[in-house]
């Protein structure tokens, strides 16, 4: 899953024109996002690429580059198994 389809479901999600979306944008606080809000955002993200996205890394992302590093780096894990 490419950064295109990722900031077009955080767009979708989070109501905000896809334009203003860009890697560096800051999930919380570029977006305004309850922690709820990103635990939603997480689920959606998982549904769309079959990934599981653990607590742990939850934690870790913050930017919408973070997710789209995340996915990157694990469905190549997947397409390997």
């Amino acid at each position: 899953m490419e950064f295109e389809t990722i900031a077009a479901l955080i767009a979708e999600q989070f109501n905000v024109d896809r334009e203003n979306i860009s890697e560096d944008t800051d999930i919380l606080e570029d977006l305004n996002a309850t922690s709820m809000d990103a635990v939603d955002l997480i689920v959606a993200i998982e549904s769309a690429t079959d990934i599981e996205i653990p607590d742990e890394a939850v934690d870790e992302i913050r930017t919408v580059g973070d997710i789209v590093a995340y996915v990157k780096a694990h469905s190549e894990n997947e397409e390997e198994e």
